[in-house]
């Protein structure tokens, strides 16, 4: 919780209700947590540097929960504990634990750490490349979330967020979700770019120029945030499609690799007795895979339109 993009996220809205969580120290579980208490309590640890999951105050954890080490040999599971994990047994490893609080049948699975904890079925671990998390790792069918978020990267491998959404799950990609922080230094390296070259002319002092990128923040937030909703609303739009868009997807990525711009095996993008099988059976591209076309539907709208004679062009504008 102390400053991370976990922690970030779960400050997002008062009414979550924080069921488990873990990193590479502990284990935390609270099985019908207070959404009100519970949040004061994040926003707490959030807030106060060097603090950690065993920092948390038990008295705020609901009755059968609490934090666990991750270096003991097991863990005594309270009937609320295995209520909320939907398990028999009386004790489980920590590693065992948090592979069963992945499957757990949540609204919410928020990402927000290092490590890839989601693969395919059809990959293996070394597949992966994660050894550290090897033990903890489930397949895409396995996951019982309704959503996926990834805060962090790599959460999931492609392959494993591809059988996610077939088996009806809802997920994106780390770079859809996790766009803002990048977007955020796309824009401020910009706008410092020209104001440099503004304060080297001798037009604007620096104090002037740190107070203006002061002002700016609240604005290029919303730019941000309104960038963010675009790209996702594009990946909606296309999915909205369903099978009915289909042949257009197909025609879009022929074009691609017609022109040498995109690996579709390199990608995880379906080959075409592949998509006209998934066609048969009322199924579509995932948001997943629509998420990366998606990306080579903007970068090829820019090079098409970075050309030389656009670059030239006069545009107005009627506000």
């Amino acid at each position: 919780m102390a400053g991370d993009v976990f922690g970030n996220g779960m400050l997002l809205s008062k009414h979550i209700r924080l069921q488990a969580a873990f990193n590479h120290l502990h284990i935390f579980i609270d099985p019908n947590p207070d959404s009100a208490k519970s949040y004061v309590e994040r926003e707490r640890l959030f807030n106060t540097p060097r603090t950690g999951w065993d920092d948390y105050d038990k008295s705020l954890i609901s009755k059968g929960g609490g934090v666990f080490s991750r270096k003991a040999k097991s863990v005594t599971l309270s009937p609320e504990i295995k209520k909320m994990l939907g398990v028999s047994k009386d004790s489980m490893t920590p590693n065992e634990l948090i592979k069963n609080i992945l499957c757990m049948e949540v609204d919410l699975l928020w990402n927000g750490g290092i490590g890839t904890y989601v693969k395919s079925s059809k990959e293996t671990h070394s597949d992966v490349g994660d050894r550290a998390n090897d033990s903890l790792r489930i397949n895409g069918n396995e996951l019982k979330a309704k959503i996926v978020g990834e805060g962090g990267n790599l959460g999931l491998t492609q392959l494993g967020r591809i059988e996610f959404a077939l088996h009806g799950g809802r997920v994106n990609t780390d770079f859809v979700d996790n766009v803002g922080g990048v977007d955020s230094s796309d824009n401020e390296v910009n706008i410092k770019i020209l104001l440099n070259s503004v304060v080297a002319n001798g037009d604007l002092t620096f104090k002037k120029r740190n107070q203006l990128l002061n002002v700016m923040e609240k604005e290029v937030s919303d730019i941000v945030l309104q960038d963010a909703y675009n790209q996702s609303e594009s990946i909606s739009v296309s999915e909205a499609q369903g099978v009915a868009g289909v042949k257009e997807q197909m025609r879009f990525i022929h074009t691609l690799e017609k022109a040498g711009q995109l690996d579709r095996q390199l990608e995880y993008i379906p080959d075409d007795e592949q998509l006209l099988e998934r066609e048969k059976q009322g199924q579509a591209l995932t948001r997943p895979e629509l998420s990366v076309l998606v990306a080579y539907a903007k970068m090829l709208l820019k090079e098409q339109l970075a050309v030389e004679a656009s670059v030239k062009m006069s545009i107005t504008v009627n506000c």
